[in-house]
């Protein structure tokens, strides 16, 4: 017999029976790689399970509120949830009330797609004080993530904020910062973030890069859009805009780099020599620094009263490479909070092999190494916190390819697996109250409902106790 004809008997004997998939994780990344396998598995089972009581990951949690076509995402994710062969567990944590090898003993795949939870570290003295938050904080907080809704940014002791990096994150919060409140008002940002700002001191925000403005790491798109902010003043000091050879051979090879150098280059013109009031909503691009330390104020001890910056230059290391190095020249910032916009990092669990240093899981194409063939990541797990949306398309179609190469190789889906019968009561003896998609369906519904009556496509339920209230309710 050929290997092409043993390969499609192994499948077709194989489709006799339901292929039990489990994907952790309901953000692009899970429901990609949903919505690819039912198309490619007529037999598959599939269930999304994550530890929120809502789906769609950072579509909900991480998309800036001003930015409601980037959610549009969901109309496709809510349509996979609804197919008859997948079904969404929310509130289901993996490591507490579910550990991997239950997850492997009941599924023939499992696909491990929760992204980053955590955030990266600086590593530099003052990183603990208060007022200093990651970006991430910040972003789940106007998100109205449950778990960061009673954060408590400081936003009235200073007129000054700084933000560490400069890639599209760090304009987000820059701009939800700069923004005026009253054209968030008629977005779904939550209502505790929106009287905050309001009532918000902070005018000017610092941009601060350990690099130049050829190096930036955000898109003309994001840098378009904050530029356009009506009466917002850009500040960019003009010898932070001197090219160098290296910068000139950069942008030659990179239109994406040429393109926003040119707009920081329009922008510092067009300000001219405005010195702005105390009014004035101000955007400092602040090239060429790295953080030292956060300061502590004196009056009020355990707080950021400032940052410490370094001065850099470049040195170039080959490839068209240039990297910032410190000059041993500092000066300081002061202002009342700093944001962290340096990357989100993966979280391991037990029982999974990880590269804290890269912060993902070991991988080949998506299969996990060093483990028992069945065992697959996708999105940032997969690739590290890199990519937009779109991105986690072509990860989830490499992941799936994986998956579906294993099977016609009869390496995956060979024994009898319970699926979503045994998770169910698992769940059950663990006393999980599981969240599924028609309870999602109750919150979405009670969401948009009270958004009618402020203006806003949704008033977002943002804390545990509300979320699975909703629920579970009667419809």
């Amino acid at each position: 017999m050929s290997m092409f004809l043993a390969r499609r008997l192994v499948t077709r004997c194989f489709s006799s029976r339901p292929l039990h998939v489990c994907i952790v994780g309901s953000g692009p990344a899970g429901f990609y790689t949903a919505d690819k396998l039912l198309k490619a598995h007529e037999g598959a089972r599939i269930d999304i399970i994550d530890r929120l009581p809502t789906p769609y990951g950072l579509v909900r949690s991480g998309v800036a509120p001003d930015h409601p076509e980037t959610k549009i995402a969901i109309n496709q994710f809510s349509r996979v949830a609804q197919h008859e062969r997948c079904a969404f567990y929310g509130n289901v944590k993996l490591g507490s009330d579910l550990s991997l090898s239950e997850l492997r003993d009941l599924y023939h795949v499992v696909v491990l797609a929760y992204g980053a939870e955590t955030d990266k570290d600086l590593g530099i003295p003052g990183e603990s004080l208060g007022g200093v938050f990651s970006a991430r904080e910040f972003v789940w907080w106007y998100n109205g993530h449950p778990d960061y809704s009673s954060l408590k940014p400081d936003l009235k002791s200073s007129d000054k904020a700084v933000i560490l990096g400069q890639g599209n994150v760090a304009l987000d919060v820059a701009r939800i910062l700069l923004r005026p409140t009253t054209e968030l008002a008629s977005t779904d940002i939550a209502t505790h973030a929106l009287s905050a700002l309001e009532e918000s001191s902070i005018r000017k925000v610092y941009l601060v890069g350990r690099r130049g403005p050829v190096q930036a790491a955000l898109t003309a798109k994001e840098l378009r859009e904050i530029l356009g902010i009506k009466n917002l003043h850009i500040r960019i000091k003009e010898t932070d805009l001197s090219v160098t050879p290296a910068d000139e051979e950069e942008m030659k090879n990179s239109r994406a780099r040429k393109r926003i150098y040119e707009l920081l280059s329009k922008a510092a013109a067009a300000a001219g020599t405005f010195e702005g009031d105390c009014g004035q909503r101000e955007l400092h691009f602040v090239f060429f620094r790295q953080p030292e330390r956060f300061l502590e104020s004196d009056e009020s001890k355990g707080r950021v009263s400032g940052v410490n910056l370094e001065k850099t230059i470049l040195e170039s290391v080959g490839s068209g490479k240039q990297i910032a190095v410190g000059t041993g020249e500092f000066e300081d910032i002061n202002c009342s909070m700093v944001l962290k916009a340096i990357g989100y990092q993966s979280v391991p669990i037990n029982g999974l092999p990880f590269d804290h240093k890269k912060g993902i899981v070991p991988n080949v194409r998506g299969r996990v190494v060093s483990t028992e063939p069945g065992l697959y990541v996708c999105g940032w797990l997969k690739r590290g916190p890199v990519g937009i949306i779109a991105t986690n398309l072509y990860c989830a179609e490499e992941t799936v390819g994986s998956i579906s190469q294993d099977i016609e190789e009869g390496g995956v889906g060979k024994s009898e697996k319970e699926g979503s019968k045994g998770l169910m009561q698992l769940l059950e003896k663990k006393e999980v109250k599981m969240v599924d998609f028609s309870g999602w369906e109750k919150i979405d519904a009670k969401e948009k409902q009270m958004g009618i009556d402020r203006n806003k496509p949704r008033e977002k339920l943002v804390t545990w106790e509300d979320l699975l209230a909703a629920a579970s309710a009667d419809s």
